[in-house]
């Protein structure tokens, strides 16, 4: 339930971005709905309001849902103040590529492996799988994000619709994958720990 919640912003700016372009008047004041500027307002204002309840439900954000916020107002912003698509369309290769490299980075930080602090209080794994698991998540982010840069700039007119669900397809295929590839191991011992 909670990685719905996370796509209502996208899917918001979805919505807005593909409505006819059409401009409302509401209390004196102007909105317009069918572009990608107007699909970015709204993006940055529920992203603001979604994130703002989880942190008031739970008191706390997790570290990929801050992540996503901030790089949400500052891509977005900068996309509102230069009247720029470009900035938008750098957002999620660029959270993505810093996904990889906090995966790729608890290879040589850290007590364990950051797939393993995820899901490691769930699953029982040798440390060689643990190990191609991670390596698989940088991989999967690095892909997404050149994915992701690549549709952007030669396919601008799918761009949007990549950026939903081609992503959310890529993430259901890899997530279906990484099911069939630990369910060869669920009966697997893991090396003892200390």
């Amino acid at each position: 339930m909670k990685q719905l919640i996370d796509f209502i912003p996208l899917l918001l700016f979805f919505v807005v971005y593909k409505v006819p372009a059409h401009t409302f008047e509401i209390a004196g004041f102007s909105l317009q709905l069918g572009d990608i500027y107007s699909a970015t307002k709204v993006l940055i204002v529920s992203s603001v309001v979604v994130y703002g309840l989880l942190f008031i439900k739970q008191r706390k954000l997790e570290k990929s849902q801050w992540l996503t916020l901030i790089a949400c107002l500052v891509f977005g912003s900068l996309t509102l103040a230069f009247h720029s698509e470009t900035f938008l369309k750098w957002k999620a290769p660029a959270v993505n590529w810093i996904f990889a490299l906090v995966f790729a980075g608890s290879h040589f930080i850290g007590d364990r492996l950051l797939i393993k602090r995820v899901m490691g209080h769930a699953l029982a794994l040798p440390e060689p799988v643990w190990t191609r698991l991670n390596i698989a998540w940088v991989v999967f982010f690095i892909i997404c994000g050149a994915a992701n840069l690549f549709v952007a700039f030669n396919f601008e007119r799918f761009w949007v619709d990549f950026k939903v669900f081609g992503s959310l397809g890529m993430t259901l295929i890899f997530l279906l994958g990484q099911g069939i590839y630990l369910s060869r191991h669920l009966h697997d011992k893991p090396a003892s720990e200390d």
